[in-house]
């Protein structure tokens, strides 16, 4: 009889173990599902404030240069220096901008940075490599490619004939046709080539977030016969 009751009593303590051995699961995994909620929420909140803030810092320059193009009378000199208050400035606090890209078909137009940087590219597309806006030679222009369709993000919509229109540094505006659209590797800067036979081009470069590869649009300057 004493055996019995001593297994009952066990079985007894054992299903309170258990019972309290879930009920410790239980709070174990709601903390940690609350805590995936908050630090989701919190990378969210701070990835779309980052987001907007860029954003509004490109439509800052973009306002701020077409403001201050109105002033310039001398093509000699050098296009006026943008200052950003501090806290758009993420360390960088004196750039230029040398002129405004506007791509109707994809429905973007930023300013153009005169000088590439990780921390620029998340402002605003930026001159990679080649000469000023609408000069001869081919203006190789890197933007990032979002998921939002910021910036490039619609690049690889642009086909052959679509227009390109660039804004130098002194507000006079040229079109470029595209006339070619293709993927190199990271590393191949082919696409740089400033060979362009006395002509005025603009190569446009952005990730491809699926392969690694960067997409490559080029395109000419509009000929009006």
């Amino acid at each position: 009889m004493n055996q019995i009751i001593s297994y009952a009593y066990e079985d007894e303590c054992n299903k309170k173990k258990i019972h309290k051995k879930n009920v410790f699961l239980f709070w174990c995994n709601l903390f940690f599902s609350f805590s995936i909620l908050i630090f989701s929420f919190s990378f969210y909140f701070i990835y779309n404030y980052n987001l907007s803030k860029n954003d509004n810092i490109a439509k800052q320059l973009t306002n701020n240069f077409n403001i201050s193009r109105l002033y310039y009378t001398d093509e000699n000199e050098e296009p006026e220096k943008v200052i950003l208050d501090n806290t758009y400035s993420n360390n960088t606090n004196i750039f230029s901008v040398v002129g405004i890209i506007q791509i109707e078909k994809i429905g973007i137009s930023y300013p153009i940075i005169g000088e590439t940087s990780d921390e620029l590219l998340k402002i605003a597309p930026c001159k990679f490599y080649g000469p000023n806006p609408n000069e001869v030679g081919n203006l190789c222009i890197a933007g990032h490619n979002y998921s939002d369709n910021r910036f490039f993000g619609k690049l690889n919509k642009l086909n052959y004939g679509d227009e390109i229109t660039i804004y130098d540094s002194y507000g006079n505006s040229l079109d470029y046709v595209v006339y070619k659209k293709y993927e190199v590797h990271e590393n191949d800067t082919s696409c740089t080539s400033q060979n362009t036979n006395g002509k005025k081009e603009i190569t446009l470069i952005t990730c491809n977030n699926f392969n690694n590869k960067r997409i490559i649009v080029k395109a000419s300057e509009k000929v009006i016969h």
